[in-house]
């Protein structure tokens, strides 16, 4: 069994398509057809059901699927362990966030670090489906490191590191009934239009939880990935925001008030996979986040 055929098999069974494999592999389709059947052959077993209009998983192939990714992650680990030891550190790290995620400089962050150690190709992606989908693509592997704002109860699965805990405050237009009041409580909002994140986000989960904890539902009118942008809606009229940060982000027309009574968090996380233990390049970026947090005053995502 050869390390190539384990590559095809698990991007064929990624893709549960041949086409879509040998595009994502840049090999031809009869190449990747070819070495699955070896590799089938090799194992005496069918490991794709096929047919004209699907491929799927054969119930041998979803035992051996993990089976194949651990046995990759395992030679990429050997691999990478006598690079390091004849090159320095290597490797890569598939790294994900979020879209508003200010509590670090990322682009100086990750600078400092591709300057100390050039050899450790880094690969940014920015979340648009929230921190539900960050944990979701770090314990499939699609990701190696995520920092994302969710609650540890939604982490299972994952190795969690607290970066910092954020409070919530309300934000509402200038001229709205409750502007002038030193604080707001939540069910003082009961009845109101909301502007928030979409179903996925860390901060409307922990919200719409907060809300339904005192028998209230609540109406999103507006959905913004961008927690930057909120105030800008709430400016406009379209409604008030709850959102996460230990002040005001400026923006004229609106006000920001504290919750009173809400012991409501957003905790700021590094994650990455139980399962599979981290490369040295990838502790390493750890540490990095580790330090950054504890010498920056992280205030808001």
């Amino acid at each position: 069994m050869e390390t190539r055929q384990l590559e095809y098999f698990v991007a064929v069974a990624e893709e549960l398509s041949f086409t879509r494999a040998a595009q994502r592999l840049f090999a031809t389709q009869s190449t990747v057809s070819a070495t699955i059947r070896a590799l089938e052959t090799d194992l005496g077993t069918t490991l794709f059901d096929r047919s004209t209009r699907r491929v799927a998983l054969s119930a041998a192939g979803m035992l051996f699927l993990p089976e194949a990714k651990a046995a990759l992650e395992s030679v990429e680990r050997a691999r990478s362990v006598v690079q390091e030891a004849s090159a320095g550190l290597r490797g890569s790290l598939r790294i994900g966030t979020l879209t508003s995620m200010s509590a670090f400089d990322l682009p100086v962050l990750l600078g400092a670090f591709h300057r100390k150690h050039p050899r450790v190709d880094l690969h940014l992606t920015v979340s648009m489906t929230g921190s539900t989908g960050l944990a979701d693509d770090v314990r499939h592997g699609r990701l190696d490191v995520a920092l994302l704002g969710l609650a540890h109860s939604e982490l299972g699965g994952l190795d969690v590191t607290p970066l910092a805990s954020l409070p919530y405050y309300a934000v509402l237009p200038d001229a709205h009934r409750l502007a002038d009041r030193p604080s707001i409580a939540l069910p003082d909002l009961d009845g109101e239009q909301f502007v928030d994140c979409p179903r996925g986000f860390g901060n409307r989960l922990a919200v719409d939880r907060a809300f339904a904890a005192l028998g209230m539902s609540r109406r999103v009118i507006v959905e913004v990935a961008d927690l930057r942008t909120l105030p800008r809606y709430v400016a406009a009229g379209l409604g008030v925001a709850v959102t996460p940060g230990t002040g005001p982000r400026a923006f004229p027309g609106t006000v920001a008030k504290d919750l009173a009574g809400s012991a409501l968090t957003l905790p700021l996380s590094v994650v990455v996979s139980a399962a599979r233990p981290p490369s040295r390049a990838l502790r390493t970026l750890l540490d990095l986040f580790v330090t950054a947090a504890a010498e920056e005053d992280i205030t808001e995502f």
